[in-house]
């Protein structure tokens, strides 16, 4: 198992110019000149005030999903979303915030005895946040710049799929998971154990990932079947080197667990890139 993850972030590393090679055109002449923006100040004032309003009403009817310093830097993601991207992509992280928020509640009483739920009662603060979502600002930020932006689109929702994918994995394994394996020896592990993988939290994560890639082909940011297969695979890529990274360099405390995560996203939108690049040449 060692040598297959050494394999694929390998092959990820080596070949990344030629997964960007279609993302930004070559232009060996001059330098790159960015297209203008696509968003306008009415665009920034509509993403100001849909995100303000529904930072304000999650405020004052006090949910519990989000500390507050995680509310405001929500409220900053939003706004990179909406202005950015729109509602598509405002709206697929919103799903996916969704599915982690029912997927961390599941059970949480029995988690919370066993010393295995997320801290303050499964509320997200700033470091969850982009944790699970800078990539996704990062490749909707890009979009309209002067790359391909099917591409783009392509990675964003494989980062949210990917993060979808293992906070289900993640917290229905913790919740029903009967036997844990750690990836790096395959022994057996308490649920909840960095690095360990049940069935049950496979499916959960293989489902979360489908739910983000045909939210994904409705509004038409994965263009076909196949692309919405290149999602699914990556993201079960992805979450499966989290697993092994969680069982090594986590356990070590060489890294933080929201650093991972953005590794984790960030890999699940490579990964997708240079399949489909594969697929297509």
């Amino acid at each position: 198992m060692k040598l297959l993850i050494y394999v694929i972030l390998f092959s990820i590393l080596n070949c990344k110019s030629m997964a960007f090679s279609k993302i930004i055109p070559a232009n060996t002449n001059r330098k790159l000149s960015l297209k203008p923006l696509r968003f306008s100040s009415g665009d920034i004032v509509t993403s100001l005030a849909v995100n303000t309003a529904v930072a304000t009403t999650a405020h004052f009817k006090r949910q519990k999903s989000l500390t507050q310093s995680g509310l405001i830097n929500a409220w900053i993601l939003g706004n990179i979303l909406l202005t950015c991207g729109g509602f598509q992509a405002w709206t697929t992280c919103a799903l996916y915030f969704l599915i982690g928020n029912v997927a961390t509640k599941v059970k949480m009483t029995e988690k919370e005895k066993a010393g295995i739920a997320e801290n303050r009662g499964g509320m997200r603060g700033p470091e969850n946040v982009w944790g699970s979502a800078a990539t996704a600002a990062i490749f909707c930020s890009l979009i309209g710049h002067g790359g391909n932006d099917d591409l783009l689109k392509l990675g964003f929702m494989a980062s949210l799929a990917t993060k979808a994918s293992d906070t289900s994995a993640s917290e229905i394994g913790k919740a029903f998971g009967k036997n844990c394996y750690r990836l790096t020896d395959l022994s057996k592990v308490p649920p909840g154990t960095e690095g360990g993988v049940s069935i049950e939290g496979t499916i959960a994560g293989i489902i979360g990932s489908i739910l983000i890639s045909i939210y994904g082909k409705e509004i038409g940011w994965i263009s076909d079947w196949n692309q919405l297969g290149v999602v699914i695979l990556s993201s079960f890529i992805a979450t499966t080197i989290e697993s092994f990274l969680g069982a090594t360099i986590q356990n070590n405390k060489l890294i933080t667990n929201e650093f991972i995560n953005f590794i984790n996203t960030m890999i699940g939108s490579l990964v997708s890139i240079l399949l489909e690049n594969l697929k297509n040449n």
